[in-house]
């Protein structure tokens, strides 16, 4: 059993929480793409390396030499196809070909159809994100109880507090969904 914490020191751990949570968010809505090159629509993408699943920015560097192509160079040649495999399979709508030692990725312009999937995919996201930052709510309201020697007007007030950060986390996140699918849905 970890020591007695106090009611501020709750708050700020499900903050931290909280932060951690829409950052992940935040990262998740950049890997997917816009119809441009970025070189994070590649980060969430896992290659089998060497036995164990491994970024691909671990096994590789990648670049965006032009607005609409992305460039794969492994540091392994031997792991060129994993990389291929990898790319192909991540549900990005993507095929790699490999070329003396370069993967090129290039990026298909968007349809109608594929913009709304991917919208469909931001909002699955940003879910994930409000449940998360729901879960240290309800952490941190479970520690508040389990609190001795402090008084119910300390509990209240670090409740309110906790539901304020969530609140504000939450808005924050529908604002990156707004964002994102402006974004997605520009032509």
């Amino acid at each position: 059993m970890s020591a007695a914490k106090t009611p501020a020191e709750v708050v700020k751990s499900a903050r931290a929480g909280m932060d951690k949570a829409m950052e992940n968010t935040r990262k998740e809505f950049a890997s997917i793409r816009t119809g441009k090159a970025t070189t994070q629509l590649l980060d969430l993408v896992k290659v089998e390396a060497y036995g164990n699943p491994m970024p691909l920015n671990q096994v590789a560097s990648v670049a965006a030499p032009e607005p609409r192509l992305l460039t794969v160079t492994p540091w392994d040649k031997g792991l060129t196809k994993a990389i291929e495999k990898a790319i192909t399979e991540a549900g990005l709508g993507l095929n790699p070909a490999a070329q003396g030692g370069i993967i090129r990725v290039p990026i298909p312009a968007l349809n109608e159809e594929r913009r709304k999937d991917l919208v469909k995919v931001v909002h699955k996201l940003a879910e994930e994100g409000r449940v998360a930052v729901r879960h240290h709510r309800q952490d941190a309201m479970g520690q508040l109880k389990k609190l001795e020697h402090v008084s119910e007007d300390e509990k209240k007030h670090a409740e309110k507090d906790i539901q304020k950060a969530t609140d504000d986390h939450i808005k924050h996140i529908e604002d990156m969904i707004k964002a994102k699918e402006a974004e997605i849905m520009e032509v």
